[in-house]
């Protein structure tokens, strides 16, 4: 269903809360796709960003399948990457876009953080990418730890970069392993290249998938804390079109009036 405001839920967030996982994603999914082409009818092409996490697989699944989107006028960036990974890892995120959606539709190309031994100068170069032009669309998730890419809290809500190395805290790796993304804590690096919060809420518009149990302490934080870098999530209550999509698990713990 969707929540409209004040409405049901003690918020002013557009939220849709949808009966399954399965079809959180396909409403997400139905939702962006509309927007693509809406866009396209005035924008000769779009640059968009992806998350990469097992929270998108459903609504990517989804979008790839959405007719008339011309994916031959679409730009795509992502948001994090690990540092010390192995090339080619399954792991990195990179790889999991490819094999999710960047190699499924005929993009006119994509752009991938690879990090090797020079993650700085990986991060002034993106940061470079980013800035020739406007991101129209931004695809996120929410971490367990209220994090948006791996901006974990306590995060800087007004970062001047563009792009950064940031130290992964204990929740947020413990979610990769939760995620069985990894299958030890310590298999989990502890560096990684991130846009940071203003980069994303620089999107002109925003839709961020959160299915799931492990995600319903921060969807709470998100709704009803103060916005604040204690719970970064809770900057996209700033955002003027930012669509939030939850299951019943993820909005076990919103306050109902």
């Amino acid at each position: 269903m969707t929540i409209t405001t004040p409405g049901l839920l003690k918020t002013s967030m557009n939220i849709r809360i949808e009966p399954t996982r399965e079809a959180l994603g396909k409403a997400a999914a139905t939702d962006i796709a509309q927007a693509i082409r809406e866009e396209l009818l005035s924008k000769p092409t779009l640059r968009m960003i992806f998350a990469a996490a097992p929270s998108q697989s459903e609504m990517l699944h989804e979008l790839i399948r959405q007719p008339g989107i011309d994916w031959q006028r679409i730009s795509a960036f992502h948001m994090d990457e690990y540092i010390g990974l192995p090339e080619r890892s399954p792991q990195s995120f990179g790889m999991w876009l490819r094999d999710a959606i960047f190699d499924r539709v005929p993009l006119a190309n994509y752009h991938l953080i690879e990090p090797g031994n020079k993650p700085e100068k990986v991060c002034e170069d993106y940061a470079q990418k980013l800035a020739e032009g406007p991101i129209d669309i931004v695809l996120l998730g929410v971490g367990a730890n209220g994090h948006l890419a791996f901006n974990d809290p306590p995060a800087d809500l007004d970062d001047p970069l563009f792009v950064k190395v940031v130290d992964l805290d204990d929740v947020c790796r413990q979610q990769q392993v939760d995620d069985e993304c990894f299958a030890t804590f310590e298999d989990v690096p502890t560096k990684a290249i991130s846009l940071t919060i203003p980069t994303l809420l620089r999107g002109e518009r925003l839709f961020c998938c959160v299915p799931g149990s492990f995600k319903a302490r921060a969807v709470r934080d998100m709704v009803h804390e103060p916005v604040s870098g204690n719970c970064p999530a809770t900057a996209l209550r700033t955002h003027p079109r930012c669509m939030v999509y939850l299951d019943p698990e993820s909005s076990a713990e919103l306050e109902r009036e």
